[in-house]
């Protein structure tokens, strides 16, 4: 009798999980989570996401244990080719035929800003890690996207304040021709007037671009002290080395380059960055944590991450964790878990989601080190202040986005 009982009861309990696990897995769509990955995987902007982001995602849905509540995570991606026409349609084919619910990367902003139209009205979810227009969050705003590592705004916080309190009070803008190098012009042109600079002329270049010689000339004929970079990838690595052919440095004039990545850095050299500031949302070597992750990341790819390939991982266990919570891969029930929660990993500190979309979270002012103080190949950042998360990002209180009740 004894043995019946028992018997029974496990058997009770068995039917009783799997009959969890079955209503569980009938919540997510199609019985499976599906995540899009589309970057630039082939051109300027290939090395500061591109595979690595790729490889970080893939990370990230293996440390998840591949499923979801039972329901299997399948990864596919695509290269977007910095074309706004090839993203959309990328993805309306995505939303068609693969029922994907979450689209991560994203780099270029006019990709991200046609992707996220797509996705409002498909109602899919996007998470945003390589764009940096600070007008995703703003006037681009949707309740179907989120903007993770970073935007124009802190860069500009960061970067451009320093550079004048440091005395760097004229500026010649050298602009990507599109929304990310708008959005930065315009932040950095805010920053610099507020902190009793002038912009005494700006130009702007196609994207991308690869002879940057008569942008060069215009920029060191105008007599300003700071050349700012408002541009990313190859595009950044060019114009900064052209600067270096034509003695801009030599000649008395400083470039600060407003988005710069860790492979920037380490495609151009020491020699050629050091002493350069600059504002990023993550750093490889900042603490044990970031350190124990990139060691991995680094095993797989064979360099150090990027912030947006950080970010990746770091906004995927975000979304994943949301669907284990509330049983289903529906985007507003899965969006509105994920701001509900504090945001503490090896990625970001003091995260949070806000109503327009934008992770808040500590950005950094850092400093590219000199070849002496550099002891290994990635060595390459000295982290000189925290910027706390509400004081980096745009404040909801000068939002444009309809989201926002101001």
């Amino acid at each position: 009798m004894t043995f019946i009982k028992k018997t029974l009861a496990s058997s009770i309990a068995i039917a009783a999980t799997a009959a969890m696990a079955t209503a569980a897995q009938a919540q997510i769509s199609d019985g499976a989570v599906r995540i899009g990955y589309l970057a630039d995987m082939s051109g300027t902007y290939r090395d500061l996401a591109g595979p690595g982001g790729l490889e970080a995602l893939r990370m990230a849905v293996e440390d998840f244990g591949g499923s979801v509540n039972g329901a299997p995570i399948e990864v596919f991606s695509a290269d977007d080719r910095n074309s706004a026409d090839v993203g959309a349609n990328t993805v309306r084919e995505w939303v068609d035929q693969r029922n994907v619910d979450l689209v991560a990367g994203m780099v270029a902003s006019s990709v991200t800003i046609a992707v996220t139209n797509v996705l409002q009205a498909n109602d899919k979810l996007g998470i945003i890690s390589g764009s940096a227009a600070s007008s995703i969050t703003n006037e681009h705003c949707s309740p179907n996207h989120i903007h993770w590592v970073y935007d124009t705004y802190p860069l500009a916080n960061g970067t451009a304040k320093a550079v004048v309190e440091q005395g760097g009070d004229t500026w010649f803008m050298l602009t990507a021709d599109y929304a990310f190098g708008h959005a930065l012009e315009g932040d950095v042109e805010r920053v610099v007037t507020e902190n009793g600079g002038t912009i005494v002329g700006k130009i702007r270049h196609p994207f991308p671009t690869d002879d940057f010689s008569s942008y060069i000339l215009q920029a060191q004929g105008s007599g300003a002290k700071i050349i700012g970079l408002a541009n990313a990838g190859a595009d950044t690595v060019n114009a900064i080395n052209t600067a270096s052919q034509f003695g801009v440095v030599e000649a008395g004039q400083q470039l600060a380059g407003l988005l710069v990545f860790l492979n920037d850095v380490h495609a151009m050299g020491l020699d050629a960055t050091q002493g350069l500031l600059l504002t990023t949302g993550w750093y490889w070597d900042m603490d044990d944590e970031a350190r124990e992750w990139s060691q991995r990341y680094y095993d797989r790819v064979g360099r150090m991450p990027t912030m947006v390939q950080a970010g990746v991982y770091s906004s995927t266990m975000h979304y994943l964790k949301a669907v284990e919570a509330t049983g289903t891969d529906d985007t507003q029930t899965v969006r509105e878990h994920m701001m509900s929660q504090e945001i503490n990993d090896f990625f970001a500190r003091n995260g949070r989601l806000r109503e327009d979309g934008r992770m808040v979270h500590d950005m950094y002012l850092a400093q590219v080190k000199t070849p002496a103080e550099s002891e290994h190949e990635w060595d390459l950042y000295e982290i000189l202040a925290t910027i706390p998360a509400e004081e980096a990002y745009r404040p909801l209180s000068e939002s444009q986005c309809k989201l926002v009740q101001n």
